[in-house]
């Protein structure tokens, strides 16, 4: 939020000052900390992968390059609208320049991730102290490599949507997940058993207390299980973009 004083003259020995309030967008800036200009180019060459346009906020793509770059997706997705509609002289000046010239791009991107270092991340980053925060949502769990938090927040979704009688492998909706999330239906079923001991309006004895995946479905149900639901339904909606 900025503000700006502005004098008007006009009405005799006086004048007024008046507070105009611009309420910048910040979305559009490029301030994260971790963003370079030189990112513009990693951006415009996803955009320009068919389908070309706007990539969906968790398609694997934008995930897989906010994972390389450490920024959020979000930011990244909110930065390929501004790549789209800038008419700032230095964007336009590189659609101008690759957009119609996908090799000359995929050259110049491949460069920029060398001189980064993302190509040998585990080397670059060998020294380097990076807090995660997000980006553990999408690795595997300690507990179960075949599960990822996205995958238990997939689960507790579909869990609020089902009551404990229909949580059976049989269940269609069950099974259409495991087919999407590349689960078998019985592991899903497992985790919602997990979430009914979470689950503070059933009464679930704790004999399973002591799996170890007790403790990452807890702080999965920790941040959504109190939550509105419709919040984490949205969420699960544009996690889906990352299975497909």
């Amino acid at each position: 939020m900025r503000f700006f004083i502005v004098e008007i003259f006009g009405v005799p020995n006086h004048f007024y000052y008046i507070c105009i309030i611009l309420n910048y967008c910040d979305k559009y800036m490029a301030n994260h900390p971790q963003w370079s200009d030189e990112y513009w180019l990693l951006l415009m060459q996803l955009y320009m992968k068919k389908p070309i346009g706007i990539k969906p906020l968790y398609s694997r793509a934008m995930v897989d390059l906010a994972l390389m770059l450490h920024i959020e997706p979000k930011f990244l997705y909110d930065q390929m609208f501004f790549l789209q509609k800038s008419e700032q002289p230095s964007l336009k000046l590189l659609w101008d320049k690759y957009s119609k010239h996908p090799k000359k791009l995929e050259q110049k991107a491949k460069l920029i991730q060398e001189q980064f270092g993302f190509q040998h991340a585990d080397t670059f980053f060998q020294d380097v102290d990076i807090h995660e925060t997000w980006e553990k949502d999408f690795r595997p769990l300690e507990a179960d490599k075949e599960l990822s938090p996205i995958k238990l927040i997939m689960i507790l979704n579909l869990y609020f949507q089902l009551t404990p009688v229909t949580m059976v492998p049989e269940t269609p909706e069950i099974e259409d997940l495991a087919k999407l999330i590349h689960l078998n239906p019985e592991k899903i079923t497992n985790i919602m058993d997990i979430y009914q001991i979470c689950d503070p309006y059933l009464t679930r004895d704790s004999f399973m207390a002591i799996t170890p995946l007790l403790k990452p479905c807890e702080e999965i149900w920790k941040r959504f299980g109190n939550e509105d639901p419709q919040n984490l339904y949205t969420l699960a909606s544009q996690l889906k973009e990352y299975f497909l």
